[in-house]
């Protein structure tokens, strides 16, 4: 082989080596439902594909069905049952398409009753504790899913018949929050119950020795109390007994001694201040009624009086 022949020979394996590298570097897209994959009966939901700028093409698959469309958002005003399956899609970008994205499993709530959610041993459980959540359901179903609020995906049981337990193994902070459960048949994968009741797990951050501290604190409180209601304020159809009644009493007696002697100070002030009022009466009543003087005589009447005595002694004699 000539030189040149094999240079180009060279040259075209490297392009082919270039553009089979060039068609491995489109990255998947990314596939989601807005605002959730789990859509209850009626309500609205979007599915859309989301790839890099350029692409030439979208291409949505529902696999059970095997239907597409050549589009990259499929919007749904009401969800029904036709609706749920599992979804993917992808993109064209010149003559090359990318990597299917996640596979995304649409699922209709609201189907069936909800099942009931508890916590064992309780819903306040201290960190390190083990703690199972129970889901049940009154129908024959044999699958379960556990959500949490702000995670991504459920928690599932192998199959089980009317109930399933979640066990959360020596729970930390992180397992505190709010959960739901959905109960469903193997038969029909995508149709489940509504939710449960949220149940919220409180993970406590009190160690024992604050509990028990707590728990004197409050008794010693408790009893201080009612030992005050039973000294000071003794109920009325319990009389007091003991040094409880000797001083109840003694009190008494204090409060009626001391009654007695102020209400003789009042008596007592009250007499004094009529006797003193009576007195000034009585001598202007005195003066009222003394008796005049004798008024003085005249010297007429003196001169009338010696001439008639003159007469007397100057009679005619014998």
């Amino acid at each position: 082989m000539s030189p040149t022949m094999a240079a180009f020979f060279c040259l075209g394996l490297c392009l082919g080596q270039v553009i089979q590298a060039q068609k491995g570097l489109l990255p998947k897209p990314s596939l989601q439902a807005r605002p959730s994959s789990l859509v209850p009966l009626g309500k609205p939901v979007t599915i859309s594909c989301q790839g890099p700028p350029g692409a030439d093409l979208y291409r949505l698959e529902e696999l059970i069905s095997r239907k597409y469309l050549d589009q990259a958002e499929l919007s749904i005003s009401a969800m029904e049952q036709r609706f749920v399956g599992r979804y993917r899609c992808s993109y064209q970008s010149g003559t090359s398409w990318s990597p299917p994205s996640n596979q995304l499993e649409l699922v209709a709530t609201g189907v069936f009753t909800k099942p009931s959610l508890s916590a064992q041993p309780s819903t306040a459980v201290a960190p390190g504790v083990d703690v199972t959540l129970r889901c049940h359901t009154q129908y024959s179903f044999d699958q379960f899913a556990l959500y949490k609020e702000g995670d991504t995906g459920p928690y599932k049981t192998p199959e089980r018949w009317y109930q399933a337990d979640f066990p959360i193994t020596t729970v930390t902070a992180a397992h505190s929050g709010t959960y739901r459960c959905y109960s469903f048949s193997s038969r029909s994968p995508y149709l489940w119950s509504a939710p449960s009741d949220p149940l919220e797990l409180v993970v406590t951050e009190f160690s024992e020795a604050s509990k028990k501290l707590n728990h004197s604190l409050v008794n010693e409180v408790a009893t201080t109390e009612t030992s005050r209601n039973i000294t000071i304020l003794p109920k009325e159809s319990d009389p007091p007994s003991g040094l409880a009644f000797h001083y109840y009493t003694k009190s008494n007696l204090v409060r009626i001694c001391l009654g007695a002697v102020i209400l003789i100070l009042l008596v007592g002030l009250l007499a004094e201040d009529w006797h003193s009022r009576k007195k000034p009466l009585m001598h202007r009543v005195r003066a009222v009624h003394r008796p005049l003087p004798p008024l003085p005589q005249t010297q007429k009447s003196h001169g009338c009086q010696d001439g008639g005595r003159s007469d007397e002694h100057n009679g005619p004699s014998l």
